[in-house]
């Protein structure tokens, strides 16, 4: 089991916070423009991998010293950068594209989080991202499926951003009672 020093379960505890916060304002905005589309849907789509790649890049900084593998987290900066290539160019070609490409991105990086709690779980508050890379690896799966079947909408990559953000917010509340 990994053990990390006071001020990284600290610098966690608050990052897991402006995870949370990103994810419900992000899905707001995005449930008003799932309608609309265009430009600002774009931008949406492309925000929300790069945040998350953001966000892991400025976890493994914090982090100090490695004292365990830090390959999933580069791997999930890489794979959100891709991502958010990737849904840039297809929100411009249909719904059902950025269903594709965002339920790639979401069975990908639920893999890699899945792994990377997994090895932390000596850290504290890493239960709800297992869970939380279980889920995306599902939703995922489902995403592609509605691109299958002609949706409309990508509104519902918005319930998956907020359902990830309770799961970080959980995983925040943990980390403070586990260092309280």
């Amino acid at each position: 089991m990994t053990t990390i020093s006071p001020q990284f379960r600290t610098a966690l505890r608050k990052l897991y916070f402006a995870r949370f916060a990103f994810a419900l304002v992000w899905a707001a905005l995005l449930f008003l423009a799932s309608g609309v589309g265009g430009p600002l849907l774009t931008v949406l789509l492309v925000v929300y991998p790069l945040a998350d790649a953001v966000a892991v890049f400025w976890q493994l900084r914090s982090e100090g010293p490695a004292q365990a593998s830090r390959v999933p987290e580069v791997v999930n900066v890489v794979l959100s950068v891709v991502a958010a290539v990737a849904l840039g160019w297809v929100s411009t070609v249909s719904i059902a594209a950025v269903l594709t490409v965002w339920g790639i991105w979401a069975i990908t990086s639920g893999i890699v989080q899945l792994v990377t709690a997994l090895l932390r779980r000596g850290v504290g508050g890493q239960v709800p991202l297992i869970v939380s890379g279980a889920i995306s690896v599902l939703a995922g799966s489902a995403f592609i499926a509605q691109s299958f079947q002609g949706a409309s909408s990508a509104a519902g990559v918005g319930g998956y951003a907020i359902l990830g953000g309770i799961l970080f917010l959980v995983a925040a509340l943990r980390l403070r009672t586990r260092t309280a």
